[in-house]
Formats: structure tokens, sequence, C-alpha cells
């Protein structure tokens, strides 16, 4: 028999679940307030039972070892999601449905979902580490020359610049090179600045924060697409043919879900580098 966890399944993990499942009674009946304001209020739910449940496995956790961080989170997750917005300005990839006509109760939704983002994604990947996943993954140490490190930095730049200058008719196609473009980009600041990286983890042997990120972003990604398919407010895919076939994951074309892993890498990168330059440790 498998020995139980000495830590107790804390308090607020329970409202998590409580506010998961009344999320989804209350969509089930359709209830005006809980379809319109779903997205944030089941995500709210999911990151308090992931807390929960990582503390439960692990005997630490965001919300109990790191309040002041765990509310810094979701305005960095603004920060950085507003950047992916800007982006889609002039790529046109999404757009929003049934939110909210008040300019004030609209950009409360907007912010509201977008501080979920971060803590979704970090607080599955602390779920999974409790599980034991890739826990004995390894890879022989290589470490990263300069030039490789160089190639990646550039790289990102021209994946992050190029695509908001192409002619309006190309620049749809191209969302899945902004969608690596932050990881080439700042995985080697990050590691030049000695913030966490993903890039130094696996160069020393340990492939798990990558391998964690990627499994991390694949779920929240199918929780986003399944949540987002019944919610009343939310938002639909502008992506052209061929990336839209007509194979879809509920909305989402089917090539896009293959964009959650690496958004998940790149989340953990910008997440780093702002925290970093807001002063690491001491700033928290």
């Amino acid at each position: 028999m498998r020995n139980r966890s000495p830590f107790r399944f804390p308090l607020y993990g329970w409202l998590g679940a409580l506010i998961v499942v009344g999320a989804e009674i209350g969509l089930i009946l359709h209830q005006p307030f809980i379809s319109r304001w779903f997205t944030p209020i089941v995500w709210t739910g999911y990151i308090l039972l992931a807390d929960g449940l990582a503390f439960c496995l692990r005997g630490h956790s965001l919300i109990r070892n790191r309040p002041r961080e765990a509310l810094m989170m979701p305005w960095l997750s603004i920060g950085c999601w507003l950047i992916f917005e800007m982006y889609n300005g002039s790529l046109k990839n999404w757009y929003y449905v049934g939110v909210p006509e008040e300019a004030w109760m609209r950009n409360l939704a907007y912010l509201w979902s977008f501080a979920t983002i971060f803590p979704a994604i970090f607080e599955t990947a602390d779920v999974l580490e409790g599980l034991g996943l890739f826990r004995r993954t390894r890879v022989a140490p290589r470490p990263m020359t300069a030039f490789g490190s160089a190639l990646s930095f550039l790289l990102g730049i021209a994946f992050l610049t190029i695509p908001p200058i192409l002619p309006e008719t190309a620049r749809p196609f191209t969302f899945a090179f902004v969608w690596i473009g932050f990881i080439l980009f700042l995985e080697p600041v990050n590691r030049a600045l000695g913030a966490p990286s993903c890039y130094r983890a696996w160069e020393e042997g340990n492939p798990r924060p990558a391998l964690l990120l990627l499994t991390a972003g694949g779920i929240c990604g199918l929780l986003w697409e399944f949540w987002n398919f019944w919610a009343t407010a939310g938002w639909r895919y502008t992506i052209p043919w061929p990336l839209d076939f007509g194979v879809y994951c509920f909305r989402m074309p089917i090539l896009g879900m293959l964009g959650f892993p690496p958004f998940a890498m790149e989340c953990y990168a910008m997440y780093h580098f702002v925290r970093r330059l807001l002063g690491g440790e001491q700033f928290w």
C-alpha cells in the first residue's frame, strides 16, 4: 500500500475544487453570469485547486510558501500576455466574442482572464513535478557554445520582428514564429543573467524543467480549448487555410494545438526575465 502524503490538502484547494465544479454546473444550467464570466472564474478555481495539489504532493507551493510572488505573478501574466495581444492586432489570429459591452467591465474580464495564464501553467507544472513526472530523465551534459547562444538570440529577434512587417496577407501564417520567438530570444539572456533557464538546465543534463513545462502547456491548452468551447464569452480563431484544414480540437484548428507546449516555455522565459529585471528574490 502506498504511503499517504504527510501534507494535508489545504482549505483553499477545496475552495478551488468547489469553484470549478460550481462553474461547470452554472454553465450546464445556462446561468447568465457564470456563462459570461466562466473563463476567469473556472481558471481561478483551477489555480487554487492545482496549488493545493502541489502542496499536498511536495510540501510546498506558490501560494503557501511564496505569497508575495503569488500576488505579483498575475500582474506579470497580464503584462506579458498584452504583448501577444499587440502581435495579434497585426497578425489577426483570434478575436473575442460575448464579452461585456461596457468598456470597464469588458476590460475587467480581459485582465482577470489574462491574470490566470502564468499561474495556471506554472501550477500545473508544479503538480506534475509533485507526481514525479520525468524525475529520472537525464541527458548527457553538453555546455551550450557561445555560437549556439548567439544563434538562438538572433533567431529569436528575427522571429519576433519579421512577422508584423510582412505584407498583410502573409502575417496570419507567421504566428508560430512568435509562439517560439521569445524562447529563442530570452532563454540565452536568462542563462547569461543567472535567471532560471531551461537552456541551462538542459546543458547540465537535466531536461526535466523543459519537459514539465511542455507537458503543462499541453494540459492547459486542452483545458483552455475545452472550457472555451462551452463558454458564452470566449475567443474564436481566424487561422487561414491550409493551416486550418477543417480538423479541430474543440474550436482550435488541430495544428494550433501544437503551439501550447512551447507557449508554456515561452511564458517561463518571459516571466523569469521580467522577474530578474525587477530584482529577483530581493523584489519578492
